[in-house]
């Protein structure tokens, strides 16, 4: 029967697969690495770098300078250390005010030089433009690459990284200062500067509902900004993760057997498309496996942290059904390709053209998050090879998205799906006893249209 063998096949990879060390350790490893990654962001936090920062501050108004360092000082005693703890939580900021030469390169040169020799850890230039408020100035322009300091109000002079804390700091007293000695000059008294520019607090909430069986209006409660990044993260992550583990073993494994020349025994007993199906189906199993294995120790986790209200039980019916189909795409794409190859080298080097509908998607995370609903978002999350990945972080945001738009976006994958399997299984079928030459792109393109 075409259908037993099939599943023989199949219970041969899966046991093989996870009997297997690489898949126990692995199995465990992979959280460890992940979890590890948080537990050093958390430490990271907990020790800060709480090293002097030194900022020199040039001020070509003669006026500004002096009520920057203030504000900056103030925001030194109200931030420097944990209120509750006592611990010093971030760096000391200590300025000096340098006064103004008429060689303005060379100046910047010197203080750059410092910042170089980290005597410095940056320099400020506050221009004339900054003291008028209503004062139209050339600004820096993003397309200008050798922009003139002098046209912007304030310039800083740094070489930390971009993501570098102390520049949104800095910015934060930097503006402060300025605006009090506009305040001043708009004849505001120095008494009432704190009620004008104090922080306000902005609580964010969710929408409020209304129950449908009674009628009444259920309040809005407030939002986790945590548990709204981590858990459409977290299950993106996931899914790629078992998605990949699951996949990528797929293509070395039928070059193995190629090479080896085991296929041709199989052969004996299944037929190129039994074969291909007994081995997708195997590396399905894996991946239903490991997702078991995640899931359900996540959400233990999750309950023993008593925060079992943000495990999405929901999304899971789709979180499953995105990873079948995926598995299934990208095996069998994997079968198509290892097929093709000559030698588990040449099937190393196309591992990244199999996993780029995984890994795409992470570069794409950051975008989507922000603008979930936006049409590059919706257009890309439509887009079959990205759909399981980018559906499912849109549909775990608290926002959610369009009832109609997750079920297009399954229909075109599993259409899609179910076409490469196809393709996949006429390239299988002539490709796998190919033996001493790799195919090229028009071989697989007309065995793909011919079988």
């Amino acid at each position: 029967m075409p259908t037993r063998r099939i599943w023989l096949i199949a219970k041969r990879d899966y046991l093989a697969t996870i009997r297997t060390k690489a898949f126990i350790i692995g199995l465990v490893v992979l959280p460890i690495i992940f979890g590890g990654g948080f537990l050093g962001i958390a430490l990271m936090q907990a020790k800060p770098d709480i090293e002097d920062r030194h900022i020199a501050i040039v001020d070509h108004t003669g006026v500004l300078a002096a009520a920057v360092i203030q504000a900056a000082e103030a925001r030194n005693a109200r931030d420097l250390k944990d209120i509750k703890t006592g611990r010093q939580r971030q760096p000391k900021y200590v300025f000096e005010n340098p006064a103004p030469s008429p060689d303005v390169k060379s100046q910047r040169l010197a203080l750059s030089d410092r910042v170089r020799r980290r005597q410095l850890f940056a320099f400020i230039e506050i221009n004339n433009s900054a003291l008028d408020p209503g004062k139209d100035y050339q600004g820096v322009k993003d397309d200008k690459t050798n922009a003139d300091p002098a046209d912007s109000q304030v310039a800083s002079f740094t070489n930390a990284g971009g993501f570098d804390e102390v520049g949104r700091w800095l910015n934060g007293s930097v503006s402060e200062g300025i605006r009090r000695v506009r305040l001043t000059r708009l004849g505001v008294p120095p008494g009432r500067f704190k009620e004008v520019l104090d922080d306000l607090s902005i609580g964010k909430f969710g929408l409020l509902s209304r129950d449908e069986k009674t009628g009444e209006i259920r309040e809005a409660t407030k939002k986790n900004e945590v548990a709204e990044f981590g858990i459409p993260f977290g299950l993106m992550l996931l899914l790629g993760m078992i998605v990949m583990v699951g996949s990528s073993p797929m293509l070395s494994a039928v070059t193995e057997d190629k090479a080896q020349r085991l296929v041709e025994m199989l052969l004996g007993l299944a037929t190129p498309f039994e074969l291909m199906m007994g081995k997708m189906l195997g590396a399905l199993g894996v991946s239903l496996t490991s997702s078991a294995f995640y899931i359900i120790g996540g959400t233990l986790a999750l309950e023993g942290m008593g925060m079992a209200g943000l495990v999405p039980f929901g999304l899971f019916p789709w979180f499953y059904v995105y990873l079948f189909v995926d598995v299934m795409f990208l095996c069998s794409l994997a079968a198509a390709l290892g097929a093709g190859c000559s030698s588990p080298q040449d099937a190393q080097q196309l591992a990244i053209v199999l996993l780029s509908p995984v890994i795409i998607p992470y570069f794409m995370l950051t975008f989507v998050m922000q603008q979930p609903n936006g049409a590059i978002a919706t257009a890309m999350s439509l887009f079959p090879p990205f759909t399981p990945m980018l559906m499912l972080l849109r549909q775990a945001l608290p926002g959610g998205v369009p009832a109609w738009q997750p079920w297009v976006g399954l229909a075109g994958v599993v259409v899609f799906a179910f076409v490469m399997v196809w393709i996949a299984a006429r390239i299988f079928r002539v490709a796998i006893l190919i033996q001493g030459r790799a195919p090229k792109i028009a071989d697989l393109v007309r065995w793909a249209l011919k079988g």
